[in-house]
């Protein structure tokens, strides 16, 4: 319970918060879960349009006619409660239709269950407030009348202060979509004014001053309502006629990667030879050159003829005469 209770207050209902009604009606009839606005200049429209709409609901004429009657009141209240049960998902579901042109309503289902909640909460507490004014003025005890009054006078608080926070956001149909509180607030003030004007049912305030005050109201949050959707296609880009959500996502080509273009492969360099090519022979730079141990005289190789390097051999005899062969003498 206590989870329910947090995810739909924000955690911010406390035991201490029932001592002061309009908290409890800010707490629970605009929840954490509606979005937070996204321009100060349309809030302000919105708080034009809950003063016109709350022209519009509980009626100018009701205090001009003969004094404030809070049966009157309260009868207003059923009367624009039974209207709203009836236009509110009727506008809505018109609204489904033209967004499924450009998106699935499925990705809506739970703003939607949310804001049909708060609706049946309101209406639920204007019933029994009706109720409880109802059971108390009928009652002959004391007790019952002083316990019911008390209650009474913080029911009063809390439904009107609720009824000002759901003008503002609408049920909290802007979770569905930023324009639809505009849009409902327009239809419904219209709806609430044609049957005066359709039936004649000026209240006794003639003529001029009937039509004044019975379409003052709708045209006034009209004019705002359409002030309020063109700011927010101006400068959001937001159009009521678009899918809140927007269109699923196309698969398409990847974006560009950012920064630069990596280098093209070329043809691979060949791989130089092993060694360093430009460092010069390495050893004594002083030494003498070496001689080739085979070139005569060099003594480079000892076992070579006449060099002399091989201390074992003789010294060098002469070539022997060949002998005259036996019996030759010479003359």
């Amino acid at each position: 319970m206590s989870r329910a209770s947090g995810s739909w207050t924000g955690g911010t209902l406390r035991a201490r918060t029932f001592l002061k009604p309009h908290h409890v009606a800010r707490a629970v009839f605009h929840p954490a879960w509606i979005p937070q606005p996204l321009d100060p200049s349309i809030e302000r429209l919105k708080r034009f349009r809950v003063i016109a709409g709350a022209v519009a609901s509980i009626g100018v004429y009701t205090v001009l006619e003969g004094g404030f009657d809070v049966t009157e009141l309260l009868e207003n209240a059923l009367t624009a409660s039974a209207v709203l049960l009836l236009l509110t998902p009727l506008t809505v579901g018109v609204m489904l239709f033209v967004w499924r042109r450009t998106g699935t309503v499925r990705r809506l289902r739970a703003p939607l269950l949310n804001s049909l909640k708060l609706l049946l909460l309101f209406i639920g507490c204007v019933v029994a407030l009706v109720l409880l004014v109802q059971t108390t003025s009928g009652s002959g005890s004391m007790l019952v009348t002083l316990g019911g009054g008390l209650t009474m006078m913080w029911m009063i608080v809390f439904v009107v202060s609720g009824a000002v926070r759901v003008s503002g956001n609408f049920f909290g149909t802007a979770a569905v979509h930023r324009c639809l509180p505009a849009l409902l607030a327009t239809v419904t003030s219209w709806l609430m004014a044609i049957p005066d004007l359709v039936t004649g049912d000026l209240h006794g305030l003639g003529l001029t001053l009937g039509v004044v005050f019975v379409l003052g109201a709708p045209v006034t949050v009209t004019a705002i309502a359409l002030a309020e959707a063109g700011r927010l296609k101006r400068r959001y880009g937001i159009r009521l006629g678009a899918h809140p959500a927007g269109p699923p996502p196309v698969p398409g080509p990847l974006p560009p990667v950012p920064g630069p273009l990596p280098p093209v492969p070329g043809p691979v360099p060949p791989v130089p030879p092993a060694g360093l090519p430009h460092v010069p022979p390495q050893g004594n730079p002083y030494a003498p050159h070496p001689r080739h141990p085979y070139v005569p005289g060099a003594g480079g190789n000892p076992y070579a003829p006449g060099t002399g390097g091989n201390p074992y051999a003789g010294s060098p005899q002469p070539p022997s005469h060949p002998q005259r062969p036996h019996g030759l003498h010479g003359g």
